[in-house]
């Protein structure tokens, strides 16, 4: 087990002039399971095969613990890595698949039976263990490439999207498990995803990344309370936060026909940049109807069961209608075309500066 770091680490594809990955500082503790989440296009899967040694740093460095890796063969970094499409041999069972490595690092045959073994009862594949890949199922295959990077007791296990090629159910429960696993080893591990609600739900931290700059690095919980800036509030949660342009009106800010009081520290933070607009986030489930705030009509009803979305348009600071997205009680929806009232539950507003996109108050 080691800590991982990565200091100004920029990688430059060849014909290209700007950085894939550009300058990234970014410490794992011993032992943490860190999430890297961002679009396509936002360098995190490059991020990922830089500390494999996958892709050539162009500048900065890579540590594992206190060892610099920056130019080390991948097969010397002590690491494991699980791909998103399994990568299994499929000529050879189980058991051989998982033990492969081991056996081309010379290691002997009754420590390889012995790590095969430990390996498959933890991930509850000891019935599996003479089948090929191809009589296995997706989420099967995917422990069995699990179990692979296991046996080798790496210092640190790497993972690209190993969930994407499964189907919605067995991605809940195989990321259950991967959480659960990696708790119970304890070894720090890196994870690429696509998918913010895997990332909130797996990661003890989680690092945002759009156009290979870092965005904010923190834990699930800080990202969703207090993004740093506007792209993070946005990505983060599911619906997406509402992000509306407002005018500041006195104490608070006009949105639609309303008008809802900020906090001294946003007003101040934007007086001081001589703003007179905000970017003004809410989440749609920090959204309640009643009989007072802004009004919105009412364009587009989803029900879920449990929870209803709506959608509708409010104006924004230059007139022009704004969709957003309210969450309410899946048994008791607004109807299409109805006018209803919203207003913000709790305090939870979001002010960021229009320009910059970075938070405005504390």
């Amino acid at each position: 087990m080691a800590s991982v770091s990565f200091k100004s680490a920029t990688r430059i594809y060849p014909g290209s002039t700007i950085p894939a990955v550009n300058g990234l500082d970014l410490e794992i503790a011993d032992g943490e399971f860190l999430v890297l989440v961002g679009p396509s296009g936002c360098g995190k899967s490059t991020s990922l095969r830089m500390l494999a040694g996958l892709e050539e740093i162009n500048e900065g460095a890579i540590f594992i613990g206190d060892r610099d890796v920056t130019d080390v063969a991948p097969k010397d970094r002590d690491i494991a890595m699980v791909f998103q499409n399994y990568a299994l041999y499929p000529h050879m069972s189980v058991a051989e698949n998982m033990g492969f490595a081991l056996k081309i690092a010379g290691v002997d045959k009754s420590e390889i039976a012995k790590r095969v073994q430990e390996a498959a009862k933890i991930l509850d594949l000891e019935p599996y263990l003479e089948r090929k890949p191809k009589a296995l199922s997706g989420g099967q295959r995917q422990r069995v490439a699990m179990g692979r990077a296991i046996v080798r007791n790496p210092q640190v296990f790497l993972m690209d999207e190993p969930l994407s090629n499964l189907d919605a159910q067995l991605r809940v429960q195989t990321r259950t498990q991967i959480a659960a696993l990696q708790q119970r080893l304890g070894v720090t591990t890196v994870y690429v995803t696509h998918d913010q609600t895997e990332a909130m739900t797996m990661g003890d931290r989680v690092a945002v990344l759009k156009d290979g700059f870092l965005q904010q690095c923190a834990t699930p919980q800080e990202l969703y309370d207090r993004p740093i800036n506007a792209f993070v509030a946005g990505f983060i949660g599911s619906p997406a936060m509402n992000l509306v342009e407002v005018r500041i009106d006195g104490n608070g800010v006009a949105v639609g026909d309303s008008h809802v009081t900020l906090s001294e520290s946003v007003l101040s933070d934007a007086r001081s940049q001589g703003l007179s607009t905000i970017t003004f986030g809410f989440r749609p489930e920090d959204t309640a109807v009643g009989s007072d705030g802004f009004s919105m009509h009412v364009s587009i009803v989803e029900s879920l069961g449990a929870d209803g979305y709506v959608y509708g348009d409010v104006q924004d600071a230059n007139g022009n209608p704004h969709q957003i997205t309210v969450r309410t009680d899946g048994r008791n929806i607004p109807r299409r075309g109805e006018n209803i009232r919203l207003h913000v539950t709790g305090g939870h507003t979001h002010a960021f500066n229009p320009a910059t996109g970075l938070r405005l108050g504390d």
